[in-house]
């Protein structure tokens, strides 16, 4: 098996249709989407890195919560797609959109959130998790590292959500700070400092006693 899913694999997926994923209609995705901003722990972030960016639906929600957004796909349709959708709302100057896979060097950031949606289970296990541990280090002390993934087995994948989640909880130096899980979806929060709750963080009176 070769260490992800070929860059054609996607470039069919495109050529077949505008939004194969019907990311941008489906209500199951904008319910997943909200879900995912409302598990960020901080209010406003500096600089975001959202790898597999796919036509940019939560590109333009991150950029409501970031100064900056660094994101790409491996499929230049998706890319085309993304910087519509951007332009269209409004927020297309506070991202940077590029060409590029989750497993080769990350841009340098450096970033304080790191979103993997829907893109860690295209990688092998082995390759997943020699990337968490090859470019989590490179990330902002005490940055957020956020992971949402379809939980159903996917043949063409070479890893379930579940499994990806998995690896997300061994790589060193990564907190859970907790998440939210169905039977179709898991969606975690994870931090690079010291795993402090909201409440802590805010000093909320009784948090952290």
């Amino acid at each position: 098996m070769t260490a992800r899913l070929p860059d054609a694999y996607f470039d069919r997926m495109y050529a077949s249709a505008d939004d194969p994923w019907q990311l941008s209609s489906r209500w199951y995705e904008q319910r997943k989407y909200a879900i995912t901003l409302a598990l960020l722990p901080i209010r406003r972030y500096r600089h975001a890195f959202e790898p597999g960016c796919s036509i940019g639906t939560l590109t333009t929600l991150l950029a409501s919560r970031c100064a900056h957004v660094t994101a790409m796909d491996v499929a230049e349709a998706a890319i085309r797609a993304a910087d519509a959708r951007l332009v269209d709302q409004g927020c297309r100057d506070r991202v940077i959109l590029s060409r590029g896979s989750l497993d080769e060097p990350w841009p340098n950031g450096p970033f304080d959130l790191l979103v993997l949606s829907e893109v860690a289970y295209y990688l092998t296990a082995d390759t997943l998790a020699a990337v968490l541990r090859r470019e989590c280090p490179r990330l902002r002390p005490g940055a957020t590292v956020l992971a949402a993934h379809w939980r159903h087995p996917v043949a063409d994948y070479p890893l379930t959500g579940d499994q990806a989640h998995d690896i997300l909880h061994a790589t060193p130096g990564l907190k859970s700070l907790g998440g939210y899980r169905d039977a179709d979806v898991v969606i975690e929060v994870f931090d690079t400092g010291d795993g402090r709750s909201v409440a802590a963080r805010e000093e909320v009176p009784g948090a952290g006693e």
